[in-house]
């Protein structure tokens, strides 16, 4: 038995469920009001304990198993429900290798080390007399009590050794301090590396501590802000400062903020927005936009006003601006914000803050200002014209050629024909200029590359699975052929469509474990770096490694004849979907009659959508029907 299905045969989800949601009993399965959405009358939300999992019929529409349900209602992506859940139900996951373990054991003694370091720094920041003046400028800034004990600031004091005095003394050794981060080495003497600065503690999404952010308190102390340096915990480039308090809020409200800063975020999260996240200092690169991604593909650039708009900065289609530690520059590129956008499939987009006021500032004066900023976020292209127009004279024919010139590669790079003509109109209105004019300045566009396709497999017969749900082992079957071959999904969803029927998603899987191998599959067909089967496999969580060995081992290694594996990959897909829609019937029409014997209005509309699940299922049986292969299989 894998880790995740001892987790699985440990935990019950009826009782996991019920510490947040009230359950009554409905036969062997229990309802109860969704936890998900705004229900207060009709118990949508259903939970399956012969099969583990659970599904809301109503609004939501979603279900999955006990990682699925900790992962909506928590915030956590998988590696961390994985985590979490191996801890209530105390099992061990795979036992590392000997070298992963030692790194785990270093990992945990450098965490111990910045912890211990962010309880001084709190001491300094309360009790010591330097730490008055810090306290004073937090206070100052609008902070309470309650904020900065929450995110924990500090001070750290101006000597060269009073924080490594005091971590000596609880045993670590100055090349741990130095592997922390939280010391630096001149001429073979060591000295602390933050002094008389106000103290950020960094941590990872998990809260984990990862290092440290250092404001300066006196003018003239460069540089202004200050950082921890690279080490095996902190990653600058791959951190996003606040994203541990703000993921949950993030899936809730289905939109991210990046802004500036660590005072931008604090602030607005006592003010009540906590779905604000910052880069600390660094551009935002895609490595931060696919983290964010998963949490959420609505994500928003919060700009003050010299690094979005004036035309001296946007000279160029980039904006910069000293960076938080005055180290390198944070640009605004938006060239390559639309080119993440398309290979992640995001929204993009840009505000810009009024003229000198931070997004802390704002939220203290006028807290209503900053959703009415929000709603009023524009894509980057719309942003870049908008902002290269203002102030300009639009009159002047060598003004109009040149921010045609400047624009026009951006609409060129849109992948969508449909955005690039309609960006293409507004720019023409904009400058009252022909729109036959701006397409003759338009760059071709270049096709987009495609990962380099491998020869397919085909899957043997799904193998005897320790899970008896048919389901189950359906859901293996298909998760074996596309781990091998993600190329696949461009035929099968394109024969989806031709028969009207949606795209292949994570929504047809029920178990969290094939969700993850199934968004790593799709995550492996938007990167170009690796091929897409090997992407896929590097990514997965160590545990998950397993299951896909256990997978990869019930199917064959090549074979030439492709089509068979496309045929028994799509009729699988048909079939899975097929066996979920008979079993939401059922469970509809139970909801419907309890429904009509309390005269709720509610059953109308459990009988709607049976319907539209019958039709459905219609689709799928002509779909099914359409090749004699697969009606002989059925």
């Amino acid at each position: 038995m894998s880790s995740i299905e001892e987790i699985k045969a440990r935990i019950d989800i009826a009782d996991l469920v019920s510490e947040t949601v009230q359950l009554r009993r409905a036969g062997k399965n229990f309802t109860g009001l969704c936890p998900f959405h705004s229900n207060t009358r009709t118990p949508s939300f259903v939970v399956f304990p012969d099969s583990g999992t659970w599904r809301c019929f109503g609004q939501c529409n979603e279900g999955g198993d006990v990682f699925k349900f900790v992962m909506k209602k928590e915030g956590w992506d998988f590696p961390e429900a994985l985590r979490r859940l191996a801890e209530r139900a105390g099992v061990q996951l795979r036992a590392p290798s000997p070298m992963e373990q030692a790194a785990k054991e270093q990992h945990t003694r450098l965490r111990e080390l910045l912890e211990a370091t962010t309880t001084f720094f709190r001491q300094q920041l309360l009790s010591s007399e330097a730490g008055k003046a810090a306290l004073g400028y937090i206070r100052g800034r609008g902070l309470s009590d309650a904020t900065i004990e929450a995110f924990g600031l500090g001070y750290a004091p101006g000597s060269f050794n009073t924080l490594s005095d005091y971590l000596a003394d609880k045993g670590y050794s100055p090349a741990e301090m130095l592997e922390a981060g939280v010391a630096s080495e001149r001429d073979g003497r060591h000295y602390d590396r933050f002094r008389n600065r106000l103290i950020f503690p960094i941590r990872d999404s998990g809260g984990r501590m990862a290092g440290f952010g250092a404001r300066a308190l006196r003018d003239g102390d460069q540089p202004k802000y200050l950082n921890s340096p690279q080490t095996p915990l902190f990653d600058k480039g791959a951190l996003l400062y606040g994203l541990d308090r703000a993921r949950k809020t993030i899936r809730d409200e289905d939109q991210a903020v990046l802004v500036e800063g660590y005072m931008d975020v604090i602030g607005l999260h006592q003010a009540g927005f906590s779905n604000a996240v910052s880069p600390m200092g660094t551009a935002i690169n895609e490595g931060q936009l696919r983290v964010l991604k998963r949490l959420s593909k609505r994500i928003v650039l919060a700009l003050d006003p010299d690094a979005a708009g004036n035309q001296a900065t946007l000279r160029g289609l980039q904006v910069a601006r000293q960076a938080l530690d005055r180290e390198e520059e944070i640009v605004f590129d938006a060239r390559g914000l639309l080119r993440h956008e398309a290979r992640l499939q995001a929204d993009i987009r840009v505000i810009t803050l009024p003229p000198d006021t931070d997004p802390d500032e704002l939220v203290q004066s006028d807290p209503q200002a900053w959703p009415r900023l929000l709603a009023a976020a524009r894509p980057v292209v719309e942003h870049v014209m908008l902002s290269l127009a203002a102030g300009q004279d639009l009159n002047d024919p060598k003004t109009k050629r040149s921010l045609a010139e400047q624009v026009m590669p951006l609409i060129g790079d849109l992948p969508s024909p449909i955005e690039r003509d309609t960006y293409t109109q507004k720019l023409a209105r904009l400058l009252q200029v022909d729109e036959r004019s701006l397409v003759s300045e338009r760059p071709a566009r270049q096709p987009a590359s495609r990962p380099r396709r491998r020869p397919a497999t085909e899957a043997a017969q799904a193998a005897e699975a320790t899970n008896t749900d048919p389901n189950f082992k359906l859901e293996k079957h298909i998760l074996a052929v596309i781990i091998r071959t993600p190329e696949l999904l461009y035929r099968v969803n394109r024969s989806l469509q031709q028969a009207k029927l949606p795209r292949l998603s994570s929504g047809d899987f029920q178990h969290s474990e094939m969700q993850e191998m199934f968004r790593l599959s799709l995550e492996s067909l938007e990167q170009d770096l690796l091929e897409p089967s090997s992407y896929a496999l590097q990514n997965l969580p160590l545990p998950l490694l397993d299951r896909a060995d256990e997978m990869l081992l019930n199917s064959q290694e090549i074979d030439p004849n492709a089509e068979r594996v496309f045929e028994d990959l799509l009729r699988s897909i048909l079939m899975l979907r097929r066996r979920n829609l008979s079993a939401s019937n059922e469970q509809m029409r139970y909801l419907q009659a309890a429904a009509q014997e309390e005269g709720d209005l509610k059953a109308s509309e459990y009988a709607q959508v049976m319907l539209q699940n019958t039709l459905t299922l219609q689709r799928l049986d002509k779909a099914l029907a359409g090749d004699r292969k697969l009606a002989s299989t059925r």
